[in-house]
C-alpha cells in the first residue's frame, strides 16, 4: 500500500479517488467485439441492449442471455415449485443463519419505519405516505452467490409495504440461480424471481416485457453494465443509486490492534479489484505493523489475487491528530468507516459524510455486511455526501395535501396573485381572483 505522510498530499489523493471507478479489461473488450462485431464503449453496449429489450421484449432477453452468459433460458421466471425444492436442498445451518439475519434486518427496518398514512401539519396542510407498488431488485450472480444482498434489499421493501417485490439475478453456468440465493428469496418473501442479469434485466424491469412487469423502482448493486443501465433508465423508473466498488476507511490510533485493522481492510479488498482500502492513523508504528500484517494475512485468503489488486489501490495515511482524520473522512465520504480509536463514539457527530460507521474493535464491517441489521447497500464513490444507505424510506413515496377554505383564500390569495402576475401567468392569478369574488 502507498504511504502518505503529508496532509495536503492525502487530501489530493482522496479527491482523485472518491469517484466510481471502472476498468474495462481486455477480456471484456474482446467479448464486446465478439458479440457485437465491433469495438464499442460500455455506454454504447448498454444503450443497445436497453433499446433492443425495450423493443423486442423476452426474445431480446433470451438472445442476450445466450450471447453474453452462454445460457439458454426457456422460462424467464423461476417457478415457486423450483424455489421450494431448491430451498429444501440448502444446509440447515446456513438456513438458520439466513433466517437470523432476516429477523435482525426486519427488526431494524421496522424500528426505522415512518408512520404510513395521512397526517396533517395543521387543518389545511398535510401529507400522505404510502409504499411503492412494484419494486425490482437486482442481485449479482453468475459466478457467485449473494443471498445476503437478497435479504438486505427485499426485507426493507417488504417492511415498507411494497405489494410486489420482483428479483432479477443472472443464472450460473448450469443455467440456475444459486440455491442459497433462492433460499434467501423465499425467506424474504420475494414475490417472483427472474433468471436474467446484466443490462437486459435492468431494461426489462424499467420498461416491462411479456414476462417481466414494469416496476416503479430498481434497487441493488451490479457490475459496470448494470450500473450504466440503471443510470440510463432513470426517469422511466426510479433507482436507489449508482453503487460502485467497495470502500473502507479505517481510522486507528496507537492503541488499535493492527491484526484487526488489517483483517477489516482485507475483508473489503477481497470484494473487487477496484476496491480501495484506506488506513488513516496517528501512529507510525501502527502503520508499519499493518503493512507487515497485510503480507501475512493475504496469503491465507481464497480471493487473494483480487485482494492484492485492491490493496495496490489502497493507501496508508499518517496524520498528526484525529481532527485531521475526520477532515479526510468528510472529504472522501466513504462507504464504510471503521473507528478503532479511543473515544470513537464522540466522533460520530462530526462525521458528516459516511455510508455506515463502525465503532470499536468488536464492530467489524463484515458484521454489517451480513447480519447486524442495517442494509449493506450503501453509497459509494463519494455519494455519501448527499446519499443514504438503502432503507425503508427508499420504498415509500409522499403526496402533499392542501385543503384551503374561504378564509385562507382571503389571507393568501392577493399575495399569490401578485407573484403569479410578476411571472406572467395571468391564468394563475385569474383562478385565485375568481375565488376571491
Amino acid at each position: 500500500m502507498l504511504t502518505i505522510e503529508n496532509f495536503s498530499e492525502a487530501r489530493q489523493f482522496l479527491k482523485r479517488n472518491n469517484i466510481t471507478r471502472s476498468i474495462i479489461s481486455p477480456q471484456i473488450q474482446s467479448r464486446i467485439k465478439e458479440i457485437f462485431g465491433e469495438d464499442l464503449s460500455i455506454e454504447a453496449v448498454t444503450k443497445r441492449i436497453i433499446e433492443e429489450v425495450r423493443e423486442n421484449g423476452d426474445s431480446a432477453i433470451r438472445r442476450y442471455t445466450k450471447d453474453i452468459d452462454g445460457i439458454t433460458v426457456k422460462d424467464i421466471e423461476v417457478s415457486n415449485k423450483e424455489i421450494t425444492e431448491t430451498y429444501n436442498t440448502v444446509d440447515n445451518k446456513l438456513l438458520s443463519a439466513l433466517e437470523l439475519a432476516a429477523r435482525r434486518i426486519e427488526d431494524y427496518h421496522i424500528a426505522c419505519k415512518p408512520k404510513i398514512g395521512i397526517s396533517y401539519v395543521n387543518t389545511m396542510l398535510g401529507r400522505q405516505i404510502r409504499p411503492l407498488n412494484k419494486v425490482g431488485l437486482y442481485i449479482p450472480g453468475g459466478t457467485a452467490a449473494y443471498p445476503s444482498t437478497v435479504l438486505m434489499t427485499a426485507i426493507p421493501a417488504k417492511v415498507a409495504g411494497v405489494s410486489e417485490v420482483i428479483m432479477a439475478s443472472p443464472p450460473n453456468r448450469e443455467g440456475n440461480i444459486p440455491a442459497s440465493t433462492l433460499a434467501a428469496a423465499k425467506i424474504a418473501n420475494v414475490n417472483s424471481v427472474l433468471k436474467i442479469g446484466g443490462a437486459q434485466a435492468i431494461s426489462a424491469l424499467a420498461y416491462g416485457t411479456e414476462s417481466v412487469p414494469r416496476v416503479d423502482k430498481i434497487c441493488g448493486p451490479g457490475n459496470i453494465f448494470v450500473t450504466m443501465a440503471k443510470k440510463m433508465v432513470y426517469g422511466a423508473v426510479d433507482i436507489d443509486g449508482l453503487e460502485g466498488p467497495s470502500e473502507i476507511l479505517v481510522v486507528a490510533d496507537e492503541m488499535a490492534n493492527p491484526v484487526l485493522c488489517t483483517a477489516d481492510l482485507l475483508a473489503q479488498a477481497e470484494h473487487d479489484i477496484l476496491a480501495i482500502p484506506i488506513l488513516i492513523t496517528t501512529s507510525f508504528e501502527l502503520a508499519k505493523l499493518v503493512d507487515i500484517e497485510i503480507t501475512k494475512q493475504i496469503k491465507n485468503l481464497e480471493r487473494r489475487a483480487i485482494a492484492r489488486s485492491a490493496i495496490e489501490n489502497g493507501v496508508i495515511i499518517i496524520v498528526e491528530n484525529i481532527n485531521q482524520a475526520v477532515e479526510l473522512i468528510n472529504l472522501y465520504a466513504p462507504e464504510h468507516v471503521s473507528l478503532m480509536v479511543a473515544g470513537a463514539i464522540e466522533l460520530i457527530p462530526v462525521i458528516h459524510n459516511a455510508g455506515c460507521i463502525f465503532i470499536g474493535d468488536n464492530s467489524p464491517v463484515a458484521l454489517g455486511d451480513y447480519i447486524a441489521g442495517p442494509s449493506h447497500v450503501l453509497p459509494t464513490g463519494g455519494n455519501a455526501r448527499f446519499s443514504s444507505p438503502l432503507g425503508v424510506d427508499d420504498f415509500l413515496k409522499i403526496t402533499d395535501i392542501i385543503s384551503s377554505d374561504e378564509q385562507m383564500i382571503k389571507e393568501l390569495g392577493p399575495a399569490a396573485m401578485l407573484i403569479a402576475e410578476s411571472e406572467g401567468f395571468g391564468g394563475h392569478a385569474k383562478a385565485i381572483e375568481l375565488r376571491l369574488k
